[in-house]
């Protein structure tokens, strides 16, 4: 399976036999996962959050840890280190749970900055460093670290450098009525239900070949103009002391290219760019201390640049998009 819209349903699917009312989450994690991004969930307790790594693990086909952070948890304990064999005379290598396709950091923000300062060279160049030797990690390689917003006690803020090696931030609610009342139903009948009643629908060869065809979307000038546009108005924003950096820039961009392609088409649209303005800029905007005071969120500076910043006209506007034929490779 090559096509990033029939592994994204088969995903959503399988995923969807275990967890209700979490098709937006699943959706943004395969993005994620076909443009090597690392997420961060944030949610009260009891929402499912590594339930749903979990499961979207085992659906995709690929390895799962999670490492439970707490205070008392050292980098060691996530790379690996040397350990002596008495009975050999040597010194054996054990990895850490940072050696899976999927690794969950639970709670990241109850481990110490050193701890969480041992995800970053993971995260960004995809190995680690035990004892002078490096060693590459699996391949896919995705991060997803859970955060708990409302116990701060104990607790220590990601800082700024560290949130933005997350290409998307998602919050995970409670779910409505409904949802809850089909949750309550699902599990009546079947109490042990977990992500180990799971299936493999797609494999490591197939998600490559997925994200080969994401790499080949097409981006219209205008599109990335806008895209410019977004982040630009993020750093020159009243309530925001720091905008996305370029890195910001990159993750709209590749986002969107996989959520066109996992809506089966070969180009992107503006709305593709809008969808995504949220998980991909919330986590990266530092607002000013008057903001702060004032009860200006992170949420409510997205809303006005979604409303500030006009998408492309023309030929690239969502309507013509989907009526005309899409531009081929060459842009022509």
């Amino acid at each position: 399976m090559t096509d990033p819209a029939g592994l994204a349903d088969d995903i959503a699917a399988e995923v969807s036999t275990v967890l209700v009312g979490m098709d937006e989450q699943v959706e943004r994690l395969t993005i994620a996962l076909l443009t090597r991004g690392h997420v961060l969930l944030e949610g009260v307790p009891g929402v499912a959050k590594t339930t749903l790594a979990n499961t979207f693990a085992r659906a995709s086909g690929l390895t799962y840890n999670r490492v439970q952070m707490t205070p008392d948890v050292l980098p060691a304990d996530i790379t690996g280190t040397s350990v002596y064999r008495e009975e050999t005379g040597e010194f054996e290598l054990r990895r850490g749970p940072v050696f899976a396709n999927v690794v969950v950091a639970d709670e990241i923000n109850r481990a110490t900055p050193k701890t969480q300062s041992a995800l970053l060279e993971a995260m960004a160049e995809r190995h680690v460093t035990i004892d002078g030797e490096t060693l590459d990690l699996p391949e896919p390689f995705l991060v997803v670290a859970t955060q708990n917003p409302i116990e701060m006690e104990g607790t220590f803020e990601l800082p700024e450098a560290q949130r933005d090696r997350f290409q998307q931030k998602l919050l995970v609610d409670l779910p409505n009525a409904d949802d809850e009342r089909a949750l309550l139903e699902r599990f009546n009948g079947a109490p042990t239900m977990g992500p180990e009643d799971v299936n493999a629908v797609v494999s490591t060869a197939e998600i490559q070949a997925a994200r080969d065809v994401v790499t080949n979307v097409h981006v219209e000038d205008v599109v990335q103009d806008y895209i410019l546009e977004i982040v630009a108005a993020s750093r020159d924003h009243a309530d925001v002391a720091h905008g996305a950096s370029p890195r910001g820039s990159l993750a709209l961009l590749h986002t969107a290219k996989a959520r066109a392609a996992i809506h089966g088409r070969d180009y992107v649209i503006s709305d593709d760019v809008k969808q995504l303005i949220d998980p991909v800029l919330r986590h990266r905007l530092v607002l000013t201390t008057d903001a702060d005071l004032s009860d200006v969120t992170a949420a409510n500076v997205i809303e006005d640049l979604r409303s500030s910043v006009t998408p492309p006209e023309g030929k690239v506007t969502d309507a013509d998009l989907l009526t005309e034929e899409p531009p081929d490779a060459s842009g022509e």
